[in-house]
């Protein structure tokens, strides 16, 4: 009985050395808030969905790795949360969390003290955990900086990066505008994270936008700088035209409005797109259907892209209808033979499915992992959905 003791014993510490990786609590918000109150420790959330291939890729490859486990787990209390499903609904709406996968860290109150997002190699997910366990490198103390007259570029880069991911996009643009005020040559870079966060044309960026066209047009060109431009309008007048409590669309205006910068046939189009978006967004999914059905009526000269797009909206949400299925496969399929791309072939192989055709839907999941996987893209949905076909 000793010996079977010592042997039990002996089994289950060398099972836990085993245990590598971050260990994910069990258990609702509130628990874990507890937890890291009582242990002082931060709280680090993975926030992620189920469709997200980065977040699959971050449990694949990322989280089980020694020292990455060895690092979270003697800092934090780490919870994995789905942000459409149960509690992470509320979560994703308190923390503004919009982007997947977002990586959260919390002090033992809930109060957000640091974030990033997207997929992270071992090194720089280690450090992200780092730089939150910093004081220094936390959001509030780099406005205090700023507000000192801290205004070193790579200082005024990540503090304007830190902020626009926390949603704090007024003081990020009073940062960024610092930013390109001491610039004489800007980077592409720099025009990628202007771009992304200009929210409107009465967005101080815009200014900086309009008045750095010259340095823009070097690095991108005329046609890019214009159709960002055009989007960026776009943008701004379905923000007036569009009341989001009521569900609301004013076409007329939109219609005026966006034809003070558009040709009639192309403002037209745009509403129609516009439109369907909406639907998609309120889960409307009739008209939505009726919407794209109509769009796609003639679908010989659309883009590969456009193509895709749609056809992937009759895939992912509730339209059951098999007339319009088919007529779906029939994009899908014209977008493969423009352009054949991993995630065409599995929308195709989606398709394939709805209407019972396990044998088409079989052949195109395979084709898409093959693709995927010799053009380096990740195939791990699609290898989820053929182990479940």
């Amino acid at each position: 009985m000793k010996k079977l003791i010592i042997f039990f014993t002996f089994f289950i510490g060398a099972y836990a050395l085993s245990q590598t990786g971050i260990k994910f609590e069990e258990g609702n918000f509130t628990s874990i808030l507890a937890k890291a109150k009582k242990e002082r420790k931060s709280v680090f959330i993975d926030a992620y969905t189920s469709w997200c291939g980065p977040c699959k890729l971050m449990v694949k490859n990322i989280f089980p790795l020694t020292t990455v486990g060895d690092y979270y787990n003697t800092h934090f209390i780490n919870i994995k949360i789905d942000m459409e499903k149960g509690e992470g609904l509320k979560i994703a709406k308190k923390y503004n969390i919009k982007s997947y996968p977002t990586y959260l860290f919390l002090d033992e109150k809930g109060e957000e003290i640091y974030r990033t997002v997207g997929y992270a190699e071992e090194n720089e997910f280690i450090q992200f955990a780092k730089d939150a366990s910093d004081p220094n490198k936390r959001l509030p103390a780099l406005k205090k900086k700023f507000e000192n007259g801290e205004s070193s570029p790579e200082f005024l880069k990540t503090l304007a990066t830190l902020a626009g991911m926390s949603d704090d996009r007024i003081f990020a643009s009073k940062v960024l505008e610092k930013y390109f005020s001491t610039q004489s040559t800007i980077t592409s870079q720099d025009i990628a994270q202007l771009m992304m966060d200009i929210e409107s044309t009465e967005d101080p960026l815009y200014k900086v936008f309009q008045n750095r066209k010259g340095d823009i047009v070097k690095i991108t060109s005329k046609k890019d700088y214009e159709e960002f431009d055009k989007n960026i309008k776009l943008k701004s007048v379905y923000k007036k035209a569009y009341n989001k409590s009521t569900k609301a669309l004013d076409e007329s205006y939109y219609l005026a409005e966006v034809q003070k910068f558009l040709e009639k046939k192309e403002a037209e189009k745009n509403l129609q797109d516009l439109k369907a978006n909406i639907a998609l967004d309120n889960k409307d999914y009739k008209t939505y259907e009726k919407i794209m059905l109509e769009i796609y009526q003639d679908y010989s000269n659309k883009e590969p892209m456009d193509l895709g797009f749609a056809a992937w909206g009759f895939a992912e949400n509730d339209i059951t209808n098999k007339s319009s299925i088919e007529k779906a496969v029939l994009w899908v399929q014209k977008a493969i033979e423009k352009q054949p791309q991993p995630i065409h072939m599995f929308t195709l192989a989606r398709l394939y499915n709805k209407i019972g055709d396990k044998k088409n839907a079989k052949i195109w999941a395979e084709k898409s992992i093959g693709l995927a996987k010799t053009s380096g893209q990740d195939s791990s949905e699609a290898e989820e959905f053929l182990k479940n076909l």
